[in-house]
């Protein structure tokens, strides 16, 4: 028996907006699809009702991971796969397997020589490099910056010393409700010359991308909680 194929389904980073986001062919994929790995069910059965209201959810096999699923449980996910049927891997916001426990899917597909397809959706990492003017040849996202504030702050000068050594980009995230933490942080503790790349709201109303100096974003700094963000350290080109 052939098996059947996993597809990383990339989704929105968030609003009702597919079309402008997501490929046709993309979308004609997933309503194709009839079991699913994902990192939340709700957020992917909502997905799936916004490229087609008629979707039959009822229809469809949902396997939930998080960073705890035990790895007996995600080779039970694959059991579909092995038995000719194609499974779609979905992360609750931009492409699965980046910043997303999903990648895992993908390590034990190829130990069972299922064949894994990317599909090309929105990465708000890309779109915050390909938008912030630094070096894109030179790069390094450290995904969600420490709680602790010493912690963050040691991990930005670090990430400021690099770019400074090296030409490095240092993309980065938090929780939306750190936001202004985050970015206190980055006024207060880096020096006024430092460039710093704040995309906002990507592909979503109110989208916002910025690159000024530590000194300038003094001045210009605008609230960002409760709205997703990227964070990038870099050097002019």
């Amino acid at each position: 028996m052939e098996k059947g194929m996993i597809y990383m389904i990339p989704v929105t980073l968030g609003g009702e907006v597919v079309n402008d986001v997501i490929p046709a062919n993309v979308q004609s994929i997933a309503t194709d699809l009839r079991y699913f790995i994902v990192e939340n069910v709700k957020s992917a059965r909502r997905f799936l009702r916004k490229i087609d209201r008629e979707f039959p959810i009822d229809d469809c096999q949902f396997f939930e991971i998080n960073r705890k699923t035990e790895a007996s449980e995600i080779y039970r996910y694959l059991k579909p796969a092995k038995e000719g049927h194609n499974i779609g891997v979905m992360s609750d916001a931009g492409c699965p397997g980046v910043a997303d426990p999903g990648a895992i899917i993908m390590t034990m597909a190829h130990e069972k020589n299922i064949k894994v397809q990317p599909l090309v959706g929105p990465s708000s990492i890309l779109l915050t490099l390909m938008g912030s003017g630094f070096n894109g040849q030179n790069f390094s996202f450290s995904g969600y910056l420490p709680k602790e504030r010493k912690d963050r702050i040691r991990a930005m000068k670090n990430f400021e010393a690099d770019t400074y050594r090296n030409g490095t980009t240092h993309l980065f995230m938090d929780t939306p409700f750190r936001n202004m933490n985050v970015l206190e942080d980055l006024l207060n503790e880096l020096a006024d010359t430092t460039m710093i790349c704040i995309a906002s709201n990507l592909t979503l109303v109110g989208e916002n991308i910025r690159t000024m100096s530590a000194k300038d974003w003094r001045e210009h700094a605008y609230d960002l909680a409760k709205k997703p963000t990227m964070f990038a350290i870099g050097k002019k080109q």
